[in-house]
């Protein structure tokens, strides 16, 4: 056996559908950790604003959401029918909810607010205090778990993510125009990359994934060397 710590920590960072969350979920999966999609805690208060009119013709009322914020109780639970972790609000399965367009385009403003991110950044790092954990984000390497074990950042061709993206909202009975969706995330790029708290970028000790043209099952097989080089089997198991 690789000697791997018990409460191994791996952040995975990256650009708006570079397929964090995919990547993620198969290495959670392989090493039997717990999963957590960062992503989808800001897309969860994203929505309850949205919900709660404190957004509203494409304006935040920052005071109002960040009132709100005591009353959100965000969480994941394993939904046996889909075989999947759901986002739950307050109780309420909100995983489809969060995944539309509408709070694709306000997501990254709301996590600009300081005190959004303070809630959710000591929320995330309660998850690592009893297991392993991987997680995914735009921050996790850089700022949730600065001292992570392994930290991975994804990168892929704009086109190829845009493309994801739509497939993924078809799916789900969700059609919008690729056009659209392109918009979305180039804007969203700048809006993460540029943002004064928290930007997205690359952990120094971070390992660079371009899966613009490559299989989960590929970036799997990526992993496992990554994994064999940071804990290489003892001298007697090789």
């Amino acid at each position: 056996m690789n000697q791997i710590p018990d409460k191994l920590v791996i952040a995975v960072d990256g650009h708006s559908s570079s397929g964090k969350s995919t990547f993620a979920k198969a290495i959670a999966s392989e090493l039997g950790l717990l999963y957590i999609d960062s992503g989808a805690m800001y897309r969860a208060v994203t929505w309850y604003a949205l919900r709660h009119g404190s957004i509203a013709d494409g304006r935040i009322n920052e005071k109002e959401l960040v009132e709100q914020l005591d009353g959100m109780d965000i969480g994941f639970r394993f939904d046996r029918e889909t075989n999947k972790y759901v986002t739950i609000l307050n109780g309420e399965n909100i995983e489809d909810w969060i995944r539309q367009i509408n709070v694709s385009q306000h997501v990254s403003p709301v996590s600009k607010i300081r005190e959004v991110r303070e809630k959710l950044v000591s929320l995330q790092r309660s998850y690592a205090r009893d297991s392993g954990v991987v997680m995914d984000g735009r921050d996790i390497g850089t700022v949730v778990f600065p001292n992570a074990d392994i930290k991975i950042f994804l990168i892929a061709d704009v086109n190829v993510r845009a493309e994801r993206r739509y497939r993924e909202l078809e799916s789900k009975g969700q059609p919008v125009p690729l056009r659209e969706v392109k918009e979305n995330i180039t804007d969203r790029d700048h809006q993460d990359s540029t943002r004064d708290i928290s930007p997205l970028r690359k952990a120094k000790d971070a390992v660079e994934l371009n899966n613009s043209n490559m299989t989960v099952e590929g970036q799997m097989v990526w992993f496992r060397e990554l994994l064999k080089k940071k804990y290489p089997l003892p001298p007697d198991e090789k």
